[in-house]
């Protein structure tokens, strides 16, 4: 076991690993971290594009509510 989980188990066809089984926490943990890193890369690219500002008054104008 590592730290408390299962060590990855892989499965082999013709010699080669095509597939993994990873301890569920471990996949979770994964998915989280590639979450994060989708979101930072948004938010560099966001980043690279100037800020506009407008008026609240114009903003308000086109900002229909469903309620």
């Amino acid at each position: 076991m590592v730290h408390g989980r299962r060590k990855p188990q892989f499965v082999v066809e013709d010699g080669e690993a095509t597939a993994v089984i990873l301890d569920i926490a471990e996949y979770e943990e994964m998915l989280e971290r590639l979450e994060d890193a989708e979101d930072l890369a948004a938010l560099q690219e966001m980043r690279k594009k100037p800020l506009r500002f407008r008026p609240l008054s114009e903003f308000l104008d086109e900002y229909n509510p469903s309620i």
